[in-house]
């Protein structure tokens, strides 16, 4: 899977204040006013979208910015970063979507070329196109959970795959954490995204 890291927008004064009518600065006073770091991201991007009418690309990039500009590190002295999710609504069951995940060669059918996979805890899936991943957990037909450590990203990061079941279709949903910037989530979101066409155009057809 081929991911360009880059974001859908530029993220600086300009183009905040051409998009939001405020540059970052100036939203960072307004959120400190709305409770700063400690109302939690959630009241803050409630307020931001509902209340202020901002876009939810914009309120997650402010969001983010204003904790790096604040100092708000994890454990690990690291930013909590951006969260990306894709999901693909496919007509087929769950054990035919997660059979898709479980192999080299399902893999090669849809996600990209020479991938090599060993799905069980602690082992590892990497493939030509610099996708990388250690394994932490399989619940076959339900989730897989890794670690992805793609080549070029600024830090590896916790993902999930769920395979949830509705009726004679499957939602298969992808979710990764701790992006660390704005380019990193926009290119796996988009990429992740096309990949689930793919899926959904091979078990559909």
């Amino acid at each position: 899977m081929k991911v360009e890291r880059k974001s859908d927008h530029p993220v600086g004064d300009a183009a905040c204040k051409a998009s939001t009518g405020r540059t970052l600065a100036e939203w960072f006073k307004l959120l400190d006013r709305h409770g700063g770091i400690e109302a939690g991201r959630r009241e803050l991007g409630r307020w931001l979208v509902n209340d202020r009418k901002v876009d939810p690309w914009w309120s997650a990039t402010l969001i983010n910015e204003f904790e790096i500009a604040r100092g708000a590190l994890e454990k690990d002295g690291r930013p909590r970063g951006y969260t990306i999710c894709a999901t693909k609504s496919i007509k087929a069951d769950a054990a035919a979507c997660y059979a898709a995940f479980a192999t080299a060669r399902a893999l090669d059918a849809w996600y990209g070329k020479n991938n090599d996979l060993r799905l069980v805890e602690g082992g590892t899936w990497r493939n030509a196109d610099g996708n990388r991943a250690t394994i932490r957990k399989v619940n076959a037909n339900k989730s897989i959970r890794l670690i992805a450590d793609d080549a070029g990203l600024t830090t590896p990061a916790p993902m999930e795959i769920k395979f949830a079941p509705s009726g004679a279709k499957c939602c298969v949903m992808v979710t990764i954490e701790r992006l660390q910037t704005r380019a990193e989530a926009d290119g796996l979101r988009r990429a992740w995204g096309e990949a689930l066409e793919r899926l959904k155009a091979m078990l559909e057809g």
